[in-house]
């Protein structure tokens, strides 16, 4: 008979991995892990909604690849938060999933021991046992929601989720984001478009039915209620769009479209031109804002690292640079300390 299949041409094989419930099963939640997800979700959004008057900050590495050096980093910022708490609300961001415009590596949970491997099943144990690690120090984690089903897996341990500029108009994530527990920013288009991140906000609003996962692994209608804890990010575009002109245009959008003006400002990419250092004129440029009596930005986004700059994954990986981003350029840790001091005494008599 002549071979006419018609389907999964293109497949080369289909690996099952463990079930949501399963992985949760070998890293349960404790008391300690449970007290700081609820009070970090809960901080959140009353930042985001003003009742707390501190600023979010979001901050950490561009994305977590190595375990041991997360931890390490964890371990000073939850010291640094402690320090500044009474202005600034400091969450470790804790990234796994990368999104990619061409090729490249797409994070640790696709590929954990970045060599093309793609053990997925051992990057989502080791993003779960991270992810609790840094809870019982006390420390809230962000993360980016990219793919729409590993969410059943880790997504109980983020206090505050973004959607990147990437997958903001998708409504795919769109869906998926009116189910989350946690606070979510939109991030304005690459091209600085900001309207895709506010029609985001109405559509998550909303609830929604689509076909995921459940918690024990099977296909399932997932219908939310949707998620009025959202906001949208600026991250820049063709220019940098953090500045006074552009946050009371985008201030007044946000008013016309029904929603409060509150507004994050990511401190890295196009907004600091991808260049590490440029972050803090970025912070220096909020915190005058603040002075002035800004009342829409509510939070921060830097990214930051035990050490300073980037590098590329090399073929043989014990030439890796310890602590040192994989990805997008960070700046060091006593930099990452001095600039959020700073940051915090420029604001701290202003906050209102």
């Amino acid at each position: 008979m002549t071979d006419k299949r018609i389907e999964n041409l293109n497949i080369s094989a289909e690996q099952r991995i463990i079930k949501p419930n399963a992985l949760k099963e070998r890293y349960p939640l404790t008391e300690k892990i449970i007290h700081t997800i609820h009070t970090g979700q809960n901080t959140v959004k009353n930042i985001l909604h003003g009742d707390d008057k501190r600023i979010l900050v979001i901050v950490g590495p561009c994305s977590i690849h190595d375990i041991k050096a997360a931890k390490e980093y964890a371990q000073k910022l939850k010291v640094l938060a402690d320090e500044v708490r009474d202005t600034l609300y400091l969450v470790m961001r804790v990234y796994f999933e990368k999104p990619r415009t061409t090729l490249g590596w797409q994070g640790l949970v696709n590929d954990p021991y970045l060599d093309g491997s793609c053990q997925v099943e051992e990057g989502l144990m080791m993003a779960r046992e991270l992810l609790s690690y840094v809870a019982e120090l006390g420390l809230p984690t962000a993360g980016e929601a990219l793919d729409i089903v590993t969410p059943q897996y880790i997504q109980d341990l983020f206090s505050w989720t973004a959607i990147g500029a990437r997958t903001t108009e998708s409504q795919s994530h769109r869906n998926m984001a009116s189910g989350l527990s946690s606070g979510v920013g939109f991030k304005n288009g690459t091209d600085g478009n900001i309207d895709i991140a506010i029609n985001a906000l109405e559509s998550v609003a909303s609830g929604h039915n689509f076909v995921s996962i459940d918690p024990d692994g099977r296909v399932a209608v997932i219908r939310t209620t949707g998620n009025r804890n959202a906001h949208v990010i600026l991250r820049g575009g063709k220019t940098p769009n953090y500045d006074e002109a552009h946050i009371q245009k985008y201030e007044q959008r946000l008013i016309e479209a029904g929603f409060e003006p509150r507004i994050m400002v990511d401190c890295s990419h196009a907004n600091s031109e991808k260049k590490a250092d440029n972050q803090v004129k970025v912070l220096n440029e909020i915190a005058r804002q603040k002075r002035e009596g800004n009342q829409s930005i509510m939070g921060v986004m830097v990214e930051s690292n035990l050490h300073h700059g980037k590098q590329s994954i090399p073929a043989n990986l014990s030439q890796l640079k310890y602590g040192v981003s994989v990805t997008d350029e960070c700046i060091g840790w006593q930099a990452t300390e001095q600039v959020l001091r700073d940051f915090s005494n420029q604001v701290k008599d202003h906050l209102k």
